[in-house]
């Protein structure tokens, strides 16, 4: 069985950083695109950061862009989002995301084109 598991969210001040950690099991995803989604209350999930199978090609919201990094380890079959000077409306759960089916070095914005999402990590950001 597929799992993506999100760890490392929490309480952090303005400001502040956090590192976010999703751990695959059930296959790998070494040449597989994954990605960083979020969703806030009352708002529509968000496309946050994506990183290619193949290449180490990245995107970023531009909203993140400067702040936020996506990595990824495929020895430990995890990928990371290192969050740094982060803001009150940064506060979202974040999900990460991987496609079933390797994508070369292609990286992907759209929810749509991911086929396993993880349960999400809640992020909260005091003023």
């Amino acid at each position: 069985q597929v799992q993506l598991v999100e760890s490392g969210g929490g309480l952090v001040q303005a400001g502040g950083s956090l590192r976010l950690s999703c751990a695959t099991s059930g296959r790998t995803f070494t040449t597989n695109a994954m990605g960083w989604f979020r969703q806030a209350p009352g708002k529509e999930r968000e496309f946050v950061a994506a990183i290619s199978g193949i290449g180490g090609r990245l995107d970023y919201a531009d909203s993140v862009k400067g702040r936020f990094t996506i990595s990824r380890d495929n020895a430990k079959n995890t990928l990371f989002l290192q969050m740094n000077s982060l803001k009150p409306e940064d506060t979202a759960v974040y999900y990460c995301a991987a496609r079933r089916y390797n994508s070369g070095t292609l990286y992907f914005a759209s929810g749509a084109a991911y086929d396993y999402w993880g349960q999400g990590t809640q992020v909260t950001v005091s003023s």
